[in-house]
């Protein structure tokens, strides 16, 4: 057994470049798979809590608006006076919210600041204060730490220069805010609002205050903030469940390549040395345990490589762009590993059959 195990280890080391460029695959593949799903979980997970911050019970939006944000404005700001007759409703912050295009993909909040603090309980200000003019903006602490902004910086936000009036900390819903007249200028959708955040003087008043606006609002989308963020999974989510999944197999499939690649062709050069051993009574078998052995040799070093490329690449991707968050979770990299073994079996079932077939005679005469 240690002398099989010494042959295999060498087989591995005969050509250290070739084995060298497959455990790097399969550590790419594995790294494929925990960066994939850590990013749509990271995102996912990160939007849930933003909206969570905002400190709200309750998200009133237009009907027919989309799961994850309603866009535009198709709203009249009117409505937050009758919600804000409605019994054990504390606080309505209505909100215009619009897609920031230029120098990137942000989502920019636009705001009544005293409704807004009333909903959320207040900004935290890591760096100056409130608005002060039409044309100031509020932006995060990892929106500035990307973007290298600091109070008083200008900012271009949708085709308009924007004065930094304050840095506060993440976690409000959005990562640019701005005051809700200015945006509706801009938008030409003057006294609307995007969505409605409503709180409530007590979370148990939460069905009565629901049924009584789904009175008043039939048509509207009307969610308590706990189930939109239970419903914030992949899953949940179409076509983006199908999109992880599809990624998922790409990365398999690449790893079954590679495998079968390197084991075929060092099948090929060791028709020789298979001969020998057939010949000293080693069974068709064992040929195929030991390609397999082989396999997942390559597997478990591509896999560690893989732990490592994952965290590497996180850590990468989040010093280049500090506003996005990698959920890596020991879960799915267990998961990724014991792909990368699948794709390690189903690389070498070719090349094991391959070698476990040829005849000894004819395989000690190959040159």
């Amino acid at each position: 057994m240690n002398a099989l195990r010494s042959y295999m280890v060498g087989n591995v080391l005969h050509r250290p470049l070739r084995t060298l460029i497959t455990v790097v695959a399969v550590g790419i593949e594995v790294s494929l798979v925990v960066i994939i799903v850590g990013l749509t979980t990271g995102l996912l997970q990160e939007s849930a809590k933003r909206i969570e911050g905002v400190g709200a019970d309750l998200m009133l939006r237009p009907p027919a608006s989309s799961f994850f944000q309603a866009f535009g404005a198709p709203m009249p700001v009117k409505i937050r006076d009758k919600l804000e007759e409605i019994p054990h409703v504390e606080a309505v912050a209505p909100v215009l919210t619009q897609f920031n295009t230029t120098g990137g993909m942000d989502l920019v909040y636009g705001i009544e600041f005293e409704s807004f603090t009333a909903v959320s309980r207040g900004f935290v200000f890591l760096e100056g204060g409130p608005f002060e003019q039409p044309g100031d903006i509020l932006v995060d602490d990892w929106y500035a730490a990307a973007k290298d902004l600091k109070a008083g910086d200008n900012l271009r936000v949708l085709e308009n220069d924007f004065t930094v009036r304050g840095i506060v900390l993440h976690g409000k819903g959005s990562r640019l805010f701005a005051p809700i007249e200015r945006l509706q200028e801009l938008s030409g959708a003057r006294d609307k609002a995007t969505v409605f955040y409503i709180r409530l003087d007590d979370p148990k008043n939460i069905d009565s205050v629901s049924q009584e606006i789904r009175t008043l609002f039939p048509r509207y989308s009307l969610q308590p903030i706990r189930e939109y963020m239970s419903m914030m999974t992949s899953s949940r989510l179409p076509g983006l469940d199908t999109f992880v999944n599809s990624m998922i197999a790409l990365a398999v499939v690449v790893g079954v390549l590679v495998i079968f690649l390197s084991l075929y062709t060092t099948i090929l050069e060791r028709t020789r040395e298979i001969g020998i051993l057939k010949s000293l009574g080693m069974s068709n078998a064992g040929i195929v345990k030991l390609v397999l052995r082989e396999s997942l040799l390559l597997c478990a070093v591509g896999a560690a490589i893989g732990v490592g490329l994952s965290y590497g690449a996180a850590y990468a991707l989040k010093h280049m762009f500090p506003t996005i968050t990698i959920l890596i979770t020991w879960g799915w990299l267990t998961r990724a590993a014991l792909l990368a073994f699948l794709a390690g079996v189903l690389g070498a079932i070719y090349p094991a059959w391959l070698a476990a077939r040829q005849d000894a005679i004819v395989a000690l005469a190959y040159e």
